[in-house]
């Protein structure tokens, strides 16, 4: 009997975790809107939006909409603002 292997097709995407000021992170995937997560420590948080594209894909799937995958080119950078630049202060 030959035992014939199938790949698994993954799904990847860029995820945005910020640390929040009251403990914890949030994370946000940019090419799913409104696909948002928390979590106490990093590695919930990690978790909590993994589970929260599982349910965003199940659902796009059910209503039969596309899906959008992500095209491995997200960047994430600071961008400094002097002060002395603003017209409020």
């Amino acid at each position: 009997m030959k035992i014939q292997k199938t790949k698994e097709k993954i799904l990847k995407y860029d995820v945005v975790f910020e640390e929040a000021e009251e403990g914890g992170y949030t994370a946000h995937v940019p090419t799913l809107p409104g696909c948002i997560s928390e979590g106490d420590c990093f590695e919930k948080a990690k978790e909590n939006i993994t589970e929260a594209i599982t349910a965003y894909l199940e659902s796009l799937a059910k209503d039969n909409a596309d899906i959008s995958f992500s095209q491995g080119n997200f960047v994430v950078s600071s961008v400094e603002i002097p002060l002395s630049k603003l017209s409020f202060t």
